[in-house]
């Protein structure tokens, strides 16, 4: 389960290896801080997502993504029925090659349940960036499930014509 979630921030599977085994060191260091009210797993992941968006901070620079935006564009909207047809492991493959920025405000928004003014805050951007990053993910998101899908269509079109 720890994994899965460092998975989802990281860019590949050492990345999130090393985030996983950053959590865990932070996790024993800090045990005697488990109040017990809630369930350890719980608690553990708090732990990787925290340590999965420090790891976040030092490799990005988030001002220079933030630059990148007109806040006017965050008004963009998608339908995700495409998005919500996928089986999860195919989700998270398509997540994981969204660009860093785009992909830790998905996370953090629509997997993990934080709203837009805690995202701008735990990343230093502003709430308009956020909204902006979500949206261009999914946009993204759709697209790749799109093409995926046209690919196969016209696999099964030239299968069934031979």
């Amino acid at each position: 389960m720890m994994k899965g979630v460092c998975m989802r921030y990281a860019a590949n599977e050492e990345e999130a290896e090393d985030i996983l085994q950053e959590a865990f060191i932070r996790g024993f260091k800090n045990l005697n801080k488990y109040n017990e009210t809630g369930p350890l797993g719980a608690w553990l992941r708090k732990i990787a997502v925290n340590t999965a968006l420090e790891q976040y901070r030092k490799n990005k620079s988030l001002k220079n993504i933030s630059a990148m935006f007109d806040h006017s564009e965050s008004r963009l909207t998608v339908e995700d029925g495409a998005i919500e047809q996928l089986e999860l492991e195919d989700l998270l493959l398509k997540i994981q090659q969204l660009p860093t920025g785009f992909r830790t405000v998905f996370n953090l928004y629509a997997i993990e349940g934080y709203n837009h003014r805690e995202i701008a805050k735990m990343l230093s951007i502003s709430e308009g960036t956020s909204k902006s990053q979500y949206s261009r993910a999914r946009v993204i998101l759709r697209a790749m499930i799109e093409n995926e899908l046209k690919g196969e269509k016209k696999m099964l079109a030239q299968w069934s014509g031979s």
